[in-house]
Parts: structure tokens; sequence; C-alpha cells
């Protein structure tokens, strides 16, 4: 089974038991959509509130105490264990029927999903904000249990910035809990600050630099370990000889120390020029910092920096993480071939940090337009296509699949199908807002997303050029071929393209066919239509755009090569180890 993202509500999607049996991926992170960035206590003014609707926008209808989350909050009581329930009743009558606690309740099912679909092996990572972690903790301290709770990890997100009357907010918080007590987990180390080495690792001969660290430890010894060696008595100090074995192997496989007494240890090591003699005559140990493997990750992660605004992995995507946070909870708590899950993937940080290393993955987004997102990230960083490399279950492959889409009133209809439509030729959304369930409101000037590419002149001096593009689901005559004639020549287009639902009319075949070409400036002799009709019929089948080749749409992910991952899916069959 290749790796997968779906389309669609991720409750219903993991409730289905033929997509998510028990007990099946490894590793879960999850970072919900929440934006705290507005007053904190409107989060708690009930749904009746005259100025909540205005201000509670980040909630897209996602979040909002409704007939869908009281029913949810029933199922949660009724249904889920004790301990469950009792949480979720504690937090109804701690905060009442408003935004945070629809938030927490859609929250709590889900939670106790991803618990029922984890390994025993298995971790689970919550990337939040204060506005509502003390409550997620509660809920996830009910649902996993208060011994597998592992970490609170807080996350330099920004740097210092004012706050009226309180200390500036520069952090996010991601709550680690495994689903027992037998886990994965892998060390990870992080390298060392320019300040720490200058610190302690001062000391430098032949070999390169060095920190000392002590021979002795706490507590004297009658054996061999309290016995002086050259001179050094470590019972003055109430101390006895400490050789690190393990350390010490680890860093010199040719030192064997491992039959030797504590005395033979100590004169080993100094023989190896292992042991540096201060002026006052105590032996200390060398530690190289060829030898060092670096800092074990701490749980103040400060050392992984926001997305910059120029930075190539950029994708324009406001809740966008960094590979590198993503890639460090990945491999201190997976190994190469387990599953990684997401069920709010987003731009898809997870699953491209997940391929990268090796991981098998799944993803699950409620918008076309994250999953275009998606696709068109692993085809620029990994070349991987959707339907060969990687499944995309939920999206429409039938005309009859695309027709409900166009035309589902409870899901924004009309958006979701304009961005899936786009998909299919590579196009970017003009009135599209990343995280969103619906468009932009207000007039798109007769363009529902572009394709950008570039020519080059006889000079072979690069020229930007354009495509515009429609997408009708509706009735279509052929006014709606001339409108978009004119939006390309008041654009300056190279080309137009018309997507429709709907078959095309002769007239509209027609008043197509008037516009003649656009010639390619660089390709002397090749044109292209410069008027396109392409049914959605078109599309499934493979047909796309006539145009030059080298475009683009979305900011493209950077490409990453490597040799240990198989781009043609080869190494992630299997999923769920056969079973389906």
């Amino acid at each position: 089974m290749k790796n997968r993202m779906y389309y669609g509500d991720n409750l219903e999607i993991l409730r289905n038991r033929e997509y998510f049996p028990n007990e099946c991926v490894d590793l879960v992170y999850l970072d919900p959509p929440f934006n705290s960035n507005r007053n904190y206590n409107v989060l708690f003014k009930a749904e009746s509130g005259a100025d909540s609707e205005a201000q509670i926008t980040a909630f897209e209808d996602t979040w909002h105490w409704s007939e869908s989350a009281l029913a949810t909050y029933f199922d949660l009581v009724q249904q889920s264990p004790a301990q469950v329930a009792s949480a979720i009743k504690a937090l109804m009558d701690l905060i009442g029927h408003n935004q945070m606690m629809a938030y927490l309740v859609m929250m709590a099912a889900r939670l106790v999903e991803l618990e029922r679909v984890l390994k025993p092996t298995g971790s689970l990572y919550l990337h939040c904000d204060p506005t509502a972690s003390h409550y997620l903790k509660i809920l996830l301290d009910a649902i996993f249990g208060t011994e597998n709770y592992r970490n609170h990890i807080t996350w330099k997100r920004t740097s210092a910035h004012s706050s009226a009357k309180k200390w500036g907010p520069i952090s996010d918080n991601i709550l680690f809990y495994t689903k027992s007590n037998d886990f994965v987990w892998n060390q990870v180390y992080v390298d060392y600050d320019k300040d720490y080495l200058d610190k302690y690792y001062r000391h430098e001969d032949e070999r390169g630099r060095f920190a000392l660290g002590d021979l002795t430890g706490a507590g004297t010894r009658q054996g061999d370990s309290g016995k002086p060696w050259r001179g050094v008595d470590p019972t003055d100090s109430g101390r006895h000889w400490a050789v690190p074995n393990t350390s010490l192997q680890a860093a010199y496989p040719n030192l064997d120390l491992s039959t030797l007494s504590v005395q033979e240890k100590l004169d080993r090591l100094d023989k190896a020029g292992l042991v540096h003699w201060s002026r006052s005559g105590k032996p200390q140990r060398k530690r190289y910092l060829a030898e060092a493997k670096g800092i074990l990750i701490q749980d103040i992660i400060s050392d992984i920096y926001p997305i910059a605004p120029q930075a190539k992995e950029r994708l324009s995507y406001p809740t966008q993480k960094p590979e590198a946070l993503l890639e460090r909870i990945i491999r201190a708590s997976s190994n190469e071939g387990d599953i990684v899950f997401d069920p709010f993937c987003g731009c898809g940080t997870t699953i491209a940090a997940a391929h990268k290393l090796n991981r098998r993955w799944i993803g699950i987004d409620i918008t076309h337009l994250s999953i275009a997102l998606q696709k068109y990230r692993l085809q620029n960083q990994f070349e991987l296509v959707s339907g060969a490399d990687y499944d995309v279950i939920g999206e429409p492959v039938t005309i009859d699949a695309a027709r409900a889409l166009a035309h589902d009133p409870d899901n924004e209809g009309r958006y979701q199908f304009e961005w899936w439509a786009l998909s299919l030729i590579g196009a970017k959304p003009t009135d599209g807002k990343s995280g969103s369930r619906k468009g932009k409101k207000g007039a798109d000037k007769g363009i529902d997303g572009i394709i950008n590419f570039f020519e080059e002149d006889d000079k072979g001096k690069p020229i930007a050029a354009t495509v515009v593009v429609q997408v009708k689901s509706g009735k279509v005559t052929s006014r709606d071929i001339r409108d978009l004639k004119g939006v390309v020549e008041r654009e300056n287009a190279a080309i137009g393209v018309f997507i429709t639902l709907e078959n095309p009319t002769q007239a509209m075949v027609k008043e197509a066919l008037e516009a003649n070409y656009y010639e390619s400036p660089g390709r002397q002799g090749k044109r292209y239509r410069k008027i396109q009709i392409l049914t959605i019929g078109d599309l499934l089948e493979g047909q796309g755009v006539d145009m030059p080749g080298q475009y683009g749409q979305f900011k493209r992910a950077k490409f990453h090569k490597t040799d240990k991952i198989s781009n043609d899916g080869e190494s992630q069959k299997d999923m769920f180890g056969g079973r389906f």
C-alpha cells in the first residue's frame, strides 16, 4: 500500500476502520487550526454574543458551538471511556457553551481516535499555543493516561517583541504523549553553540579542542577505586575513582578497558594521552570535541527558527512550520519504514519531513487547496506524482463525483470544486485563503487561477508570461468565452483557459477559435491557442493546457536529493503489513 493523503473531515476518515484499523500508525503529529492572536476573552463568550461572530474568524465554522458540537459532546459523554467522559463534563461545567468548548469537544473526539490508531510503541505530538494548551493537556491525560505524559516542549517560534501589559508571547507548546511505557525513542543530538564551545572546549592540543571531565565520583570506596593513584588519593575529598567505560569504548573502540582493574584503566588512559594534569597535580579526563555527539535534545527548542520570508522552503502558508522541527520529532520518535500520520496536514511539512527521512506517511486535510499545495510540494521536492507514487483518496475521479463536489452546499462546494479543478492543471488560485474552507469575498476580476511561466526573447533574455484561468461548474454560454477574451486582453496574458464541468456549446468553441494564437517569442514558429476550453472530463483523462514548458504555480519547494528514498513508491508499499 502506497503513501496516501485524504481529502475530507479527519474525524469521519479516522472513524472509518477500513482506512484506519486499530494500532496501525507509529507516530502522530498534529497542528490543528487555532489562532489566539485576538482578545483571549472572546473565546469564552456565548454564541449569542453580538461581537463574537465577527472576531472568531480563524475558526472558519469548524470550532463553533453548534448542533454538531453538541452531538459530539453527548457522544463523548455516553460512548468514551469513563476518564474521558468525566474530563469533558468537567470542562463543560468550567467553560460553558462557547467557541473554546466547541474546539475542545471536537479535539477530544479526534484525540480519542488518534489514541486508538496508535501502535503500542507509538507517540503523539500535539502542537498548540498557550491559549488552550492547559485544557488540551487535561484531555490528553484522560485519553492517554497521566503515566504516558512525556514532555511539554516549548518551541521559541519568533524573536522578542513587545506586548501590551504582559510578557511577550514568543513560543508554541508541543505536548508529547505515548501509547504505553514501551515506546520508540532514539537519542537525537544537536550541535553545541559557540558560547558553549568557548566556555567548555577551551583547551587544545595536537588532537584538537577538548573539555575537562572528572575521573572521580561521589563517595568513598574501600576497594581498588578508593586507593591512591600516582600520588593522588580521591578519598581526601570524599570521592573515588570512576572511569566511564561505555563512553570511552564508544569513542575509542581500540581502547579495551573491560578486563582491567581501576588502577590499570587509569594507567591506560594516561598512556593514551587522555588524562590532563592540572598545575595542582589533579588528573582530569580529556573529552575531545571530535568524540562529542552534541547535546541531547531538550524540552526547550531555541535553535530552530521560524521560516524567514525569503527562505527556500517557505510556501506562503501562514501556519507553515519549519521542516527541521518536524525532522527532529520524527527522528526521535520513529524509525525508518515507520508510518508517520498528520491529520491536519496543511501545506504538507510533516509529509515532506517524513519522506525525506524514509518514513511512510499519511495526511488528511479538509480543503482541496491544501491537498493541491501538498501535491505540488511533493512533485517539486521529490518528483513524486499523485496516483503513481502515492494515492489521494477523496478527490473526484468521475464526472458525477466532480458534479457532487461542485454542488455540495455543506462544504462550500463552489470553492472546493474550483480549487480541485485548478490543481489538475497546476494553477494557483487567486481567491484561495490558506487553511480556509471558503474563498476570498469580493470581485476576482474574472480570474480564478493563474499559471506563471517564462519565455525567452531572440537574445535569450527571460520574459515573464501568464496564463489566466476561469472555472465554471454551472451553465455556460459563449458570453463566458467573450468575457475571458476580455480578461486576457486586459491582463495582457499569453493564454486564457476556460475549465467547465458541462460540455461547451458550438458557439463557445467558435468564439474560442476566433481568438487566434499566442506565438512563442523564444520558439520560432511555435504557437498555442489563445483561448483554450477544457472540460472536467478532459482533465480526468489527463489532458492539460497547451502552453510553453518551464512554468510555475505555487512557490516551489526546494528539491531534495537522496539515494535512500525510493521515488517510485516501491519502498512505501504494504503500509499496514499487507492487511488490505
